[in-house]
């Protein structure tokens, strides 16, 4: 390979023995071993590692970012031939210009006292002086338009906090894409989105990698969304470069032990046809909660004056004592306003959510907090919702202190054995929870959760942040305790590989509405809502797809919950939709077999609206 940068075929980036240790309290420890490879211009290179691999540490090296105790102790980083290790005001005058990078934590990123999109202009104007505001503003909006964000252009306007957790993720590609730079470093920036807004924005990655020649170093912890979204994959284990091949020719003929066990541990969605699973349902069975016609509403302000955004509308389903009942959409779907509802934290504006025969939407303050011992949330955010001054111990025992369970001695009893029971050990009861990662942090979550004995665990997106390997620990995890305790969990998630391994029914939720409830094994089948088909053919997988995207993968964008059309709200998306699509709303109806869909092509015995525990 030439020198020279400016040759044709010479390597955007070269990084030549690079080596990282970590120093602290006086123990030192080799964190990336000796990394060499090269990336071209128009190269997408995906870096596939369990977590501790160095895969963040590499990003951050590649960019001048790393925290105070870690030290580049060797090797090079060139770009464009010149080395930014040694050439630091080189390397300052490129960041957030030719070299861009985008985390996969969007929260708290941008400023909240701006508007997205002013910060988007100052951002673009500051590395672009010569653009007008109107052309700053055009380019902001056409790029927020081509990451799908809703009504791009009222979207301009609005502020952080009225983003969801997808959308903000969508807004910090944006941000990094403005100044189009010469390279891109993604850092697990699609494993927080849903699966079809992950699709688009691998599909978004591509054109521009195409378009302007970008080259992309692609972070991930998911194998199969390193494959698709790569021209090769470079595997890290233990901070080494383990092995490096294109995408089909790892998948096929892996060359280190450790890409093998990778694969193999991979979970499918339709290799092992039939799970086993008994989806029969008791009709006769007490439902433990029952959602019938919930909806709740929030009034925004806008440049027009006052809107209403309808979050949640029309949703319907029961779970079952020993359900995992599964609750999947797109990021902006409802999922976590309808977990704000289920757990008492808001009050719907309309219907029921019945749980052990009581109303959870009207309850009294004081009642509702009885209720709670008896339902619990996990959190996804596994850093930011556990206090980093209070001990673990405290922790796990600050919920028998609110609901004032037991003696002292009983609730420190109870809560070292909550700390066993999911695999942390009550020897970390006096440490602080700052050392832990975030697989250990969401067992505390769990700790924290089931130490009030509850009938019900919502898990809210609660596995999203953690790499395959600590998901499969995690799942184990909560079979052992369900088997222990018969717990019945809903699994709010966007992931449908988790999804199929483990819940025995499942919701899908589009535009705040229930548009399929189906078992397990129908959905992955036979789904009867072609979002349904959207998103499995969006999932990641190394398997052959039983649904196709380019069949199925949608286009376009949701309509604005502010201003939803007449009819079918999935209408404008559908690829089969007709007359009585745009003047209608399909009800959820039976398809036979337990499973409802809200579709006028439905195959159904009856057309008549079914009860949700059909």
């Amino acid at each position: 390979m030439s020198t020279d940068p400016s040759s044709p075929g010479a390597a955007l980036l070269s990084v030549r023995n690079l080596t990282v240790v970590a120093q602290s309290e006086g123990v030192r420890r080799t964190i990336l071993d000796d990394i060499s490879f090269d990336l071209k211009p128009r190269q997408i290179l995906s870096v596939i590692g369990e977590s501790g691999s160095g895969k963040t540490v590499l990003a951050r090296a590649l960019v001048g970012w790393m925290a105070p105790q870690l030290k580049i102790t060797g090797g090079e980083i060139l770009f464009k031939g010149r080395d930014l290790i040694r050439d630091r005001a080189y390397a300052s005058r490129l960041a957030g210009r030719e070299i861009a990078y985008i985390g996969g934590n969007p929260a708290g990123a941008l400023d909240p006292t701006m508007t997205v999109g002013a910060q988007l202009v100052e951002k673009l104007r500051a590395v672009r002086p010569d653009i007008s505001a109107k052309d700053a503003q055009d380019k902001a909006i056409r790029l927020l338009e081509a990451v799908k964000i809703p009504s791009a252009a009222s979207r301009f306007h609005e502020y952080p906090f009225q983003y969801s957790g997808g959308m903000m993720q969508r807004a910090m590609i944006v941000d990094a894409l403005i100044s189009d730079p010469a390279l891109l470093i993604a850092d697990n920036i699609t494993q927080p989105l849903d699966v079809t807004v992950a699709a688009q924005i691998l599909k978004l990655m591509r054109e521009l990698n195409e378009k302007f020649s970008t080259a992309i170093l692609f972070i991930c912890s998911s194998l199969p969304v390193a494959c698709d979204a790569g021209d090769e994959v470079m595997v890290l284990h233990a901070g080494e470069v383990v092995e490096r091949q294109t995408s089909a020719d790892l998948v096929s003929q892996p060359q280190h032990g450790y890409t093998r066990a990778l694969i193999a541990e991979l979970p499918t969605l339709w290799a092992n046809g039939k799970d086993g699973r008994d989806e029969r349902q008791d009709r006769n069975r007490q439902a433990l909660m029952s959602v019938r016609g919930v909806a709740k509403f929030y009034e925004t302000r806008g440049k027009a004056g006052k809107a209403v955004v309808q979050a949640v509308r029309n949703v319907e389903f029961d779970v079952f004592p020993g359900d995992n009942f599964g609750i999947v959409g797109e990021s902006g779907c409802g999922k976590s306003s309808l977990m704000r509802l289920l757990t008492g934290l808001e009050r719907p504006d309309a219907g029921s959510i019945i749980f052990e025969g009581e109303d959870v939407g009207t309850a009294s303050p004081a009642r509702l907090r009885q209720l709670r011992r008896r339902f619990q949330l996990v959190l996804q955010d596994p850093f930011g919702s556990l206090p980093p001054q209070s001990s673990i111990g405290d922790i796990v025992e600050e919920p028998l202190k609110i609901h004032g369970i037991g003696t002292k001695k009983e609730r420190h009893d109870r809560a070292r054995a909550a700390l066993n029971e999911v695999g942390l050990g009550d020897r970390l009861y006096d440490q602080l929870p700052t050392g832990l990662s975030a697989g250990q942090r969401q067992r505390l979550q769990v700790a924290r959760a089931m130490v009030l004995e509850p009938r019900l665990l919502i898990m809210d997106e609660t596995l999203s942040a953690l790499d395959q390997t600590e998901q499969g620990k995690l799942l184990d995890l909560f079979g052992r305790l369900q088997a222990q305790h018969g717990f019945t969990y809903i699994f709010i998630s966007h992931d449908l590989t988790m999804v199929r391994q483990v819940c025995s029914r499942i919701a899908v939720m589009y535009l705040g509405e229930t548009v399929e409830v189906a078992p397990n094994e129908r959905m992955f089948f036979d789904p009867g809502h072609p979002y349904t088909r959207a998103l499995l053919s969006a999932a990641p997988t190394l398997e052959e797809r039983r649904y196709r995207p380019e069949d199925c993968l949608l286009e376009g964008e949701p309509p604005s919950p502010i201003d939803l059309p007449p009819g079918c709200a999935f209408a404008g998306r559908c690829p089969h939709a007709f007359d009585r699509c745009q003047r209608e709303n399909p009800a959820l109806v039976s398809r036979a077999d337990q499973a409802l869909a809200a579709c006028f092509l439905v195959n159904a015995a009856s057309t008549a609206k079914a009860p949700a525990d059909a």
